[in-house]
């Protein structure tokens, strides 16, 4: 048998079923078994002292369905301000790049928390003092702003999105500009303006990059979320301190609300872990 017909053989041969069973195992994400761990402890820790894991457990319920809706609903506003901010930063406008930059710049140099504490409790009393010089300008504009009362829930979708819509911006701008310039150029020698070039030409290709660090923006959002508590938000957090306020169970409470946190966490890491390699595959 020559040396050809040797390789023809071994290049044509049917695999066998334990490399397939073995790739299976290497694909399959074993951080979805730590997810599992948690949620069995969760379970356990509930079934065997239900008072009062499971106490606590109820108490929170409503505190989970907050912090969901508010880690999704600021996601989106997040999304939209990243565009919008994104393409400011890379906008030959030099007012529009000059807003965009100073945004960015301003919102990454304070702490969310600040943020948070400075739309609910200061943001009224400025509204309020623009609405008392409104008076005889414009009445109707002056009454609604002098009689004005933030929405607790709103106030925390506005801080959250101003903070983390910076963070977007500066990853939208970075893969955007990871694009080669020539896939611009094509796109416009073929006639596209430069609207149509950046929505189906360079943003597709972007989004397969900024993926990642969007995703690992979600997860530190929903984390993040926990400091709505301070500005009324009946958040999870806040739920937690005050089921702790009238049982003094800090150790159960506090244990109870970190395992929850973590099962949430853990489950949208791997949602984003799932979709990452999904993007990246597909051709």
């Amino acid at each position: 048998m020559t040396l050809d017909r040797m390789a023809y053989e071994i290049e044509t041969v049917e695999p066998t079923q334990e490399p397939q069973a073995q790739s299976l195992w290497q694909r399959f994400d074993r951080w979805w078994l730590l997810l599992v761990g948690v949620i069995i402890l969760t379970y356990l820790l509930i079934r065997i002292r239900p008072d009062p894991y499971g106490r606590i457990y109820r108490f929170l319920g409503d505190g989970m369905r907050v912090t969901v809706g508010i880690t999704m609903v600021s996601f989106l506003f997040i999304l939209l301000a990243g565009l919008i901010g994104g393409f400011g930063r890379i906008s030959k406008n030099p007012v529009i790049n000059a807003m965009a930059s100073i945004y960015v710049e301003v919102m990454r140099g304070i702490p969310l928390l600040v943020q948070l504490l400075f739309i609910y409790y200061a943001s009224p009393i400025v509204l309020r003092g623009i609405g008392a010089r409104l008076t005889t300008i414009w009445p109707a504009l002056s009454v609604r702003l002098v009689t004005i009362k933030l929405n607790p829930f709103a106030a925390a979708v506005l801080g959250l999105t101003l903070c983390y819509g910076a963070y977007m911006s500066e990853i939208v701008r970075a893969g955007i500009e990871s694009i080669a310039k020539g896939q611009m150029e094509a796109a416009r020698s073929l006639g596209m303006s430069y609207f149509q070039a950046m929505r189906y030409v360079i943003l597709p290709q972007a989004i397969r990059i900024i993926l990642p660090p969007v995703g690992n923006e979600f997860v530190a959002l929903l984390k993040d979320s926990s400091l709505v508590s301070v500005v009324a938000v009946a958040d999870m957090t806040r739920r937690g301190r005050e089921f702790m306020a009238s049982t003094f169970l800090a150790l159960e409470t506090w244990l109870m609300v970190g395992l929850l946190y973590l099962v949430m966490t853990l489950f949208a890491a791997r949602i984003v872990a799932y979709i990452e390699r999904k993007t990246l595959f597909v051709r």
